[in-house]
């Protein structure tokens, strides 16, 4: 009987070394198309000269990813928890290593532009199958582990971005440096999908496969283009921007009674709405949007502060923003061990210590302008990381602590999705203040207004966290027996 114990645990180390290998691979995915929502802005000056871009162009370049990658989302997440998340993931990620191929051979600015919305699409179609798959195939503290190691290529891929396609453009040129940013993806690329036929788990037989819910594809869908156009193109107007939103209003409130009625007659519609009733669930999605929205739009002002304001060469902005990355690295892989003991309040320590981070950070630059602003800032940017690591990655564990594996892509898109919209609703609140301010009282000032957002949003996030916190308190305490 004692013969078959080593076998049993050969088989569950075999087991345990295959997860680690596909987890390897999803990362490597997450970080290629995180990366590509960062890395291009540094390269805006470049392909402008390249292919003599007009400036509405270059918007599209930058903000047409966002668009398309934040639509699919959800949709993405479905499709990969009823036809086979392992089957949707190699799809996606060969249609993302083509695209960028695609862009970087672009010869007019418009195949450049249509390249970028093919790019957002598919990294939108991958991102869900990455945390879909962790779902399914981790469980208890492993999942905290795997969670933190995701959180941390969140945090590295956002904000090594600005440094490495700086990197890559003072390499390649100026000229056609801009090809190389995207020619990256695509050795790493062909080798993740290679890896991914070997490693990733075999779908499972679908006995019978749930007809896709097209009408609530196409009210979400069309609510979200709505929702989303105005606040990364901000080129149509006020009066247009305030119909566009009026109109996502009305069709996502037509998604949730047309999910609701869907239900209703039995069939499995596009997002169960019941999701929405689990407290961990709920409150962590909101608090990943708000996060998401002051997170997304430090590095937005301080880019733009640093290279405009202060004369730096993105190389030289990329590196002042370094201290975040590594602050942020490192505390995503520490929370992710330690989570399954604190739960949320980890991500309050968090949110706290990125919020510290942050009033150094704007104080200082208040103090210390000039040419040394980006070492001064180092240490508090550091720790704005710190907080950052603490926060991304315990949430996405606690948020999706309850939700079942069946499930698990679907509730990752919604909450992926509120990360994308909470994004874009931070980067134009800051960009709107930011040169709002430079136009009438300059550069010191405006990255003080911009910063003042950032805070702003994870101030809410901290109300949110504790909010949480004390509810489940209450909740505990009502449901204790009187003795």
């Amino acid at each position: 009987m004692n013969s078959t114990r080593p076998v049993a645990k050969t088989a569950e180390e075999q087991e345990s070394a295959r997860r680690w290998r596909v987890l390897a691979i999803c990362l490597v995915a997450g970080f290629m198309t995180l990366l590509d929502v960062s890395i291009v802005n540094v390269a805006l000056p470049s392909i402008q000269q390249g292919l003599d871009a007009p400036a509405a162009a270059l918007s599209w370049v930058v903000s047409g990813y966002a668009l398309t990658f934040g639509l699919v989302l959800v949709p993405a997440g479905r499709l990969g928890d009823d036809r086979g998340r392992s089957r949707m993931f190699l799809l996606a990620l060969a249609a993302f290593t083509l695209a960028s191929a695609l862009a970087g051979f672009a010869l007019t600015p418009l195949w450049l532009v249509i390249a970028r919305l093919l790019q957002g699409v598919a990294g939108g179609l991958l991102n869900p199958q990455v945390l879909g798959l962790m779902q399914q195939l981790f469980h208890g503290r492993e999942r905290g582990k795997a969670f933190g190691l995701f959180g941390a290529v969140v945090g590295i891929s956002t904000a090594i971005g600005p440094l490495l396609g700086g990197l890559i453009i003072q390499l390649a040129g100026q000229e056609h440096g801009w090809r190389w940013v995207f020619f990256v993806n695509l050795p790493i690329g062909i080798a993740a999908v290679l890896y991914g036929l070997r490693v990733l788990p075999r779908d499972g037989a679908r006995e019978q496969s749930r007809s896709l819910d097209l009408v609530g594809v196409l009210l979400l869908g069309g609510g979200l283009l709505c929702l989303l156009l105005p606040l990364v193109e901000q080129e149509g107007g006020w009066g247009a921007s305030w119909f566009l939103l009026l109109v996502a209003v009305v069709l996502l409130a037509l998604f949730v009674a047309w999910e609701y009625w869907y239900r209703a007659r039995g069939l499995a519609p596009l997002v169960n709405l019941r999701l929405l009733k689990i407290r961990s669930y709920s409150f962590g999605a909101m608090l990943g949007l708000l996060y998401f929205a002051g997170f997304t739009s430090i590095f937005f002002v301080l880019a733009v502060y640093f290279q405009r304001g202060l004369g730096y060469s993105a190389l030289q902005a990329g590196l002042a923003l370094t201290p975040f990355a590594v602050g942020s690295a490192v505390a995503s892989a520490l929370g992710g061990r330690i989570v399954h003991r604190m739960g949320r309040r980890l991500v309050i320590i968090g949110l706290a210590a990125a919020l510290l981070g942050l009033l150094a950070t704007d104080l200082l630059l208040a103090t210390h302008p000039g040419e040394a602003a980006g070492l001064v800032t180092a240490l508090p940017l550091l720790i704005a990381g710190i907080g950052s690591g603490l926060v991304i990655s315990p949430n996405q564990t606690v948020t999706l602590s309850e939700i079942d594996a069946a499930h698990g892509g679907t509730a990752a898109g919604v909450q992926q999705t509120g990360q994308r919209i909470g994004s874009a609703v931070g980067t134009a609140a800051a960009s709107g203040l930011f040169f709002g301010t430079l136009m009438t009282s300059g550069f010191d000032a405006a990255i003080s207004d911009g910063l003042i957002v950032s805070v702003g949003f994870v101030t809410v996030a901290l109300v949110v966290a504790l909010a949480e916190v004390v509810l489940a308190r209450r909740t505990v305490s009502a449901a204790e027996p009187d003795i």
